[in-house]
């Protein structure tokens, strides 16, 4: 399998580019999004690579983010969703879009990609709603391990713990995450710290799927 690719851009068309890597050309196909992000002719770039295999044929298809790639493994999971459609929902959305869309059940947002019809839309968020918050939390995570310095910790003695404990690593996750999502700060942290009061212990994805439940419209 090939996971990644680096190397120059020998030319590139409206969906796709030949990659050079080491006198090797591979050709990459990529959503509008990702195309018009690229780099130009000459240029040295690196695109995770996800490589569809099929008896009459072999293509390569490039994302630049690992959750990007996520979003195209799980959306051509889907019955009718091919990796035509899968780029192009990813080309109308970007990955952030698609997490939202499909966590907030918007499939007239799935909708609007070109050749995506409302049948499809519909079973692409009944399919994948239960697997958004994982995206999104593995989302958070990359993007926090990239931006986040390392500090180094002296550690003292540890006073009792009180109730309002310090938010963990998987309550920024799940803010961070509703953040994306459009919820303002304040109902997204009172929805996520209910949520990890009722749900002690719960890793990242759990916790955005029972913080959404309480956002969820009443009635």
């Amino acid at each position: 399998m090939i996971g990644k690719i680096t190397g120059r851009i020998d030319y590139r068309t409206v969906d796709h580019v030949l990659i050079d890597v080491r006198g090797v050309g591979y050709l990459v196909y990529c959503s509008e999004r990702t195309m018009a992000a690229l780099p130009g002719v000459g240029e040295v770039v690196a695109l995770y690579t996800d490589l569809l295999v099929r008896e009459d044929v072999l293509q390569l298809f490039g994302f630049q983010t690992l959750a990007e790639k996520e979003w195209h493994r799980l959306l051509t999971s889907v019955q009718g969703v091919g990796a035509k459609a899968s780029l192009a929902i990813l080309g109308t959305l970007g990955p952030d879009g698609v997490s939202r869309a499909i966590a907030l059940g918007d499939w007239n947002a799935v909708k609007a990609a070109k050749g995506v019809g409302p049948k499809i839309a519909q079973r692409v968020v009944l399919d994948l709603k239960d697997k958004a918050p994982g995206v999104m939390a593995m989302a958070g995570s990359l993007a926090q391990a990239q931006g986040e310095e390392q500090v180094e910790v002296i550690e003292t003695a540890a006073p009792p713990p009180v109730a309002a404990a310090p938010t963990s690593s998987a309550q920024a996750e799940a803010l961070s995450a509703l953040g994306n999502l459009g919820y303002s700060p304040g109902d997204a942290a009172g929805a996520v710290a209910q949520a990890a009061g009722e749900n002690a212990g719960a890793e990242t994805p759990a916790l955005i799927r029972a913080a959404l439940k309480l956002l969820a419209p009443k009635g």
